[in-house]
């Protein structure tokens, strides 16, 4: 289940994506109607689009993966565009190249980006009295391990694209960093949400206030997860993931050598323990890592997971691996766990290869 490392760093330094004329920017505490209370939508929940980015570089993939990462996404976007709109960001200068890879169901937006993680780069989306907006999270290359200076730009103009607000905090985090139920209850992992290179000095309970007043969750579920081995430090989207209200699956290693061994047995512990905002145990699912693995250069950071798993209107994205069993029992639990959707597995190894997956390639508008 290893992730993303430290690949190199993006793009120089270039022009700042531009606003896109969308409502002007509020603080929270700045909402109108002032009685006007965000939540933040659980995934399951019916989408307006899909966001990404067409945004892997040579300098950060290099010149033998580039090709592949490109061919990864663009397979990742045609499969979500059969279910509902889908947006991309392109770099102007590769619009032509985008546009052969993916198609015309794919709507490509002309944008200056540094890669390809709209997970992380773009705005978390809330809703509220008949309202939406985007938090803009101050994305700063995961604790400063990659250059981000188009990418810290992103959820700005996502927002200002998407015609809504852009909610102001200072609370720095990813949006694979947080997973939530939309009833109140949030999954985070502390390696990353309450690391220094994000929010230094702050408490549990700091965060958690700002993230009721931000996403209306009111209980965090706290998984420790494994900080400075991954370029995220240790995302909760690798770890956790709500498949509805009061139900959870979880990745589970079964290597004993493996760093995510210990961590992965841990949070199933913590999981199986908790309650959720509401007071409902969880239902706890948990999905195996592959054993053998298809992939030529499934090495290092090779994301190799399930978890990473997308949800859409009538169907969840996962990847397959090639391993016949866990491919198959993969989909089994997730046919269970979403009976209403179909089921589609992807070959997404170029971008497992670079320790990401399909979750983190995405990010959910919902509708209004």
């Amino acid at each position: 289940m290893r992730r993303r490392q430290f690949m190199g760093f993006g793009l120089a330094a270039g022009v700042a994506l531009a606003g896109c004329g969308g409502p002007a920017d509020v603080a929270p505490g700045e909402r109108t109607p002032a009685q006007r209370r965000w939540v933040m939508p659980e995934e399951g929940e019916p989408h307006e689009r899909t966001w990404m980015a067409f945004g892997p570089s040579e300098r950060i993939w290099g010149a033998g993966l580039l090709p592949k990462v490109r061919a990864d996404l663009a397979r990742i976007a045609t499969a979500i565009a059969r279910f509902e709109p889908v947006s991309m960001l392109v770099r102007p200068a590769e619009l032509e190249v985008a546009r052969g890879m993916v198609g015309a169901n794919v709507e490509l937006v002309p944008a200056e980006v540094d890669d390809l993680w709209m997970r992380d780069t773009g705005p978390v989306f809330v809703k509220g009295g008949g309202a939406k907006a985007g938090v803009d999270f101050n994305f700063n290359g995961w604790g400063g391990k990659q250059a981000h200076t188009r990418d810290g730009e992103v959820a700005g103009f996502v927002t200002g694209k998407a015609g809504v607000q852009t909610l102001r905090t200072d609370l720095v985090l990813e949006g694979g960093g947080i997973e939530v139920d939309g009833e109140g209850t949030a999954i985070i992992t502390e390696s990353c949400v309450l690391n220094d290179n994000r929010n230094r000095g702050r408490t549990k309970a700091e965060v958690e206030a700002k993230l009721s007043e931000l996403l209306s969750v009111t209980k965090v579920i706290w998984l420790p997860g494994i900080a400075g081995r991954d370029i995220t430090d240790g995302h909760t989207d690798f770890y956790a993931r709500f498949a509805g209200p009061g139900v959870v699956v979880a990745g589970l290693d079964h290597d004993p050598k493996s760093y995510d061994h210990a961590v992965t047995h841990r949070h199933l512990d913590i999981l199986r323990a908790a309650t959720d905002a509401r007071g409902r145990p969880l239902r706890v699912e948990t999905l195996d890592a592959p054993e053998v693995l298809r992939a030529e250069d499934a090495e290092g950071d090779f994301a190799a997971g399930y978890i990473n798993f997308y949800v859409c209107n009538g169907a969840v994205i996962a990847p397959e691996f090639g391993d016949q069993r866990t491919d198959a029992a993969a989909r089994a639990t997730l046919e269970r766990l979403f009976p209403k959707r179909e089921v589609v597995q992807i070959n997404i190894d170029a971008i497992a290869a670079g320790g990401g997956g399909i979750h983190c390639t995405t990010q959910q508008e919902p509708v209004d």
